[in-house]
């Protein structure tokens, strides 16, 4: 009971709920590692019995925690606590007023800034509901001083009630940016391709919306790892991503380094052809190589004066959290990314040692500084020509649950991720022995002590160029699975954040950018998460075959008892595509890799039973003739095959739902069958590395896309009202 209730005050969990009615205990050695993650000594009843004491006294004898929450109408029980008579001072933050302002945010006041406020606890204790007029939203420092001469210091999150809220229901494609090749291209998707989509997408179909995979600069390895979603950083996006045509500087290279440039580019020329031929899979160590030889000759062209005071502000927007980025990338080029061979002192980013090496690195520094800058412009290039092209959302970015352990986050601030343990999941029914990420997570005392701005500046650094923002595993702001270094999946444990304080600050830089949220709420959501993720203005994700009456029938949902906010989406990126799962290539293929749990026969029956009942909904909906094919909206039977009509009826029932977000997976517009990942494959799949394809599994380009038959035929629908093809 000790050991419980020491682990209960640092809030990690010594038992679960994975469904209602069931308990499970985890392992004490679970328990006793993510203490010691945390900095506390629980190896043994002593040493358990005096750490106890001490988070005891610590809780006791403080008069606030580190960081406050105030909602609209609900101010923080910590401030009704303190003594009548405790005087109470907020300096509001110095960027309030520089800060990116949604429609809730007040406006500062003539001559700018916003006055200390400050007031004195009644006796009764109680504080009004509503925060000090004038106060703005924003994360303010705060002091409480008691009668009796204690202080306290702490972080004040004001934020507002919700995030923004979407306007009418808009349909948006779901793509993953390295998969879709363009002419001009270098072998992988780019931010080129990503402009040119959006502004299609919006002038030609419509569409509202482009959501993109995370754009999170990878660690450099051999091979480096293709998955998006282990990246070095979350704050800066990879310059493998530039498309180095589209770099000013690049017009005016000098001859001889135009002639260089030419031949990096024929080089580019035969990588691409080479996956578009169906020869190779993408290669991205690949592409990156030729892209920074291109950057080397673009930056010697100097700036010219507008762009070099452009670049001068990211500097210093950017501050230390680039200094160090740059610095761990020159490392990186220099040692190598396993950080256990480098030179001694170096694993300290403040160090005389790492200061002397930033120096002797100097223009490798600047490199890659610059090349930041240079992805940051055309990451606003292409939410622009969203915009432009009437999108009312335009990039939809995603934000990864984590770091690579061995990236330049955790060199930077090691301090902050929890020594010795990985973000997974417990096991569930979709996998029985848990899951391992690989993921160090961050420790929620730290971020608490820093009024969480690492996570404040992570936020709006990726809302600059979004107009929405998807958190992967959404349900990780209120809690996340530790699993301790060397430990099966299963032996782990939940270690809370908190949630209010993540919202608040979730909430407070989406109104500031005036960008809506999405959350990836898909699997095993503890009782109250989505209703306080709906509360405040959090979208949730609703994908079409999870949509059942899991309580009840199990049959699948009829469309009026879906949710209305989220994003409707038939399929995902870790999913089949629509096309396989009509199919049922995605059983042939999970069979031919040794993945099914059950012999094919069965396991292709089971998929079959599911699709039938599917699909009689849709005909019972008129969504499709019981023949399995459409009517096109006219009341006569088109004659295009099965498969590509029954895509379109799944699009046409997800319009029939109160989804605010529809979206498409890119993939469906064209019949790919292949999932761009397979979970529990690595070297068996390529995952991550296949380019867009068709039905027939012939690489297509974006010019081939916007050219597809099956695509417009699909958009028609989607522009359509939701009684379209009734």
């Amino acid at each position: 009971m000790t050991l419980s209730r020491l682990a209960a005050l640092y809030s990690v969990a010594t038992s679960y709920s994975p469904s209602p009615g069931r308990t499970v205990t985890v392992a004490e050695s679970a328990v006793r590692a993510a203490l010691a993650a945390l900095g506390v000594d629980a190896d043994g009843p002593g040493a358990v019995a005096q750490a106890l004491a001490r988070r005891e006294a610590e809780l006791r004898e403080r008069l606030l925690p580190p960081t406050l929450v105030w909602w609209p109408g609900r101010a923080p029980e910590a401030l009704a606590a303190l003594p009548p008579g405790t005087r109470v001072d907020i300096v509001p933050e110095p960027d309030a007023d520089a800060a990116p302002r949604g429609p809730h945010t007040p406006a500062p006041p003539p001559g700018g800034g916003h006055a200390p406020v400050g007031w004195t606890v009644p006796a009764t204790g109680a504080p009004a509901p509503e925060p000090p007029a004038g106060l703005p939203y924003g994360v303010h420092p705060l002091t409480a001083t008691t009668p009796d001469g204690r202080t306290a210091r702490a972080h004040l999150v004001l934020a507002p009630a919700r995030a923004p809220a979407p306007g009418p229901r808009a349909y948006g494609f779901l793509v993953q940016l390295y998969s879709l090749l363009s002419r001009r291209s270098w072998g992988m998707g780019d931010l080129g391709d990503l402009r040119e989509l959006a502004a299609w997408a919006g002038r030609s179909l419509g569409a509202g919306f482009v959501q993109v995979n995370p754009l999170h600069a990878a660690v450099p390895g051999a091979p480096t790892d293709p998955s998006p979603y282990r990246p070095a950083t979350r704050r800066f996006p990879d310059p493998v991503h530039l498309r180095i045509e589209d770099v000013p500087e690049y017009a005016y290279l000098a001859p001889d380094a135009r002639r260089r440039a030419d031949e990096l580019a024929a080089r580019a020329a035969k990588l691409r052809a080479g996956v578009l031929d169906g020869d190779a899979c993408i290669d991205r160590d690949a592409v990156g190589e030729l892209k920074r030889a291109a950057l080397e000759l673009v930056l010697d062209v100097p700036l010219a004066p507008g762009r070099l005071a452009a670049y001068q502000e990211f500097l210093a927007r950017e501050g230390r959290a680039l200094e160090d980025h740059a610095t761990w990338c020159a490392l990186v080029e220099r040692y190598g990314p396993d950080r256990t061979g480098w030179p001694a002192g170096l694993d300290d980013p403040r160090s005389p040692v790492a200061a002397r090496a930033r120096a002797a690195l100097r223009d490798r520094f600047d490199f890659h500084r610059r090349a930041a800058w240079l992805t940051d412009c055309q990451l606003a290039a292409a939410q622009r020509a969203a915009r432009d092209a009437g999108m009312p959302v335009g990039l939809v970015h995603d934000l990864a649950v984590g770091v690579h352990p061995d990236g330049s986050d955790t060199w930077a601030r090691p301090d902050a991720f929890a020594a010795g343990m990985s973000v997974g999941a417990p096991p569930d029914a979709f996998n029985e022995r848990g899951q391992d990420w690989g993921l160090p997570p961050w420790r929620p005392d730290r971020l608490a002590a820093e009024g969480y701005a690492s996570y404040r500046t992570l936020l709006r650094a990726l809302f600059r160029h979004a107009g929405a923002l998807r958190i992967d595993h959404v349900m990780g702001l209120f809690r996340l699975w530790w699993v301790p270094e060397g430990s099966p999946p299963a032996d782990g444990t939940y270690v809370r954040n908190d949630a209010d304080a993540m919202l608040a600050v979730l909430v407070l830089e989406a109104d500031r950018a005036g960008a809506l949220v999405i959350g990836e709420d898909l699997g095993t959501v503890e009782p109250g998460v989505r209703e306080t993720l709906r509360e405040r203005g959090v979208l949730g994700t609703s994908v079409l075959w999870f949509e059942r009456d899991w309580a009840g029938t199990g049959r699948p949902l009829p469309p009026d008892a879906w949710r209305a906010d989220c994003l409707a989406t038939a399929t995902t990126h870790d999913l089949p595509s629509t096309a396989a799962r009509l199919t049922g290539a995605d059983t042939g293929l999970r069979h031919s890799l040794g993945l099914l749990t059950r012999p094919l026969a069965e396991e292709r029956a089971g998929a079959e039973r599911e699709l039938a009942e599917w699909l009689e909904l849709f005909t019972r909906l008129g969504l499709l003739t019981p023949d399995g094919y459409g009517d096109g909206g006219q009341g006569v039977p088109v004659a295009d095959g099965d498969e590509q009509e029954q895509v379109r009826a799944v699009h046409r029932f997800l319009l029939r739902t109160p989804a605010r977000l529809v979206g498409v997976w890119l993939p469906d517009t064209v019949g790919d069958r292949r999932p761009q990942n397979l979970p529990g494959t690595w070297a068996e799949y390529p995952n991550w590395r296949l380019p867009l394809a068709g039905a027939d599994g012939r690489p297509l380009t974006l010019e081939d896309l916007v050219a597809s038959p099956r695509l417009r035929a699909l958009a028609d629908v989607l522009r359509g009202t939701p009684g379209d093809g009734d």
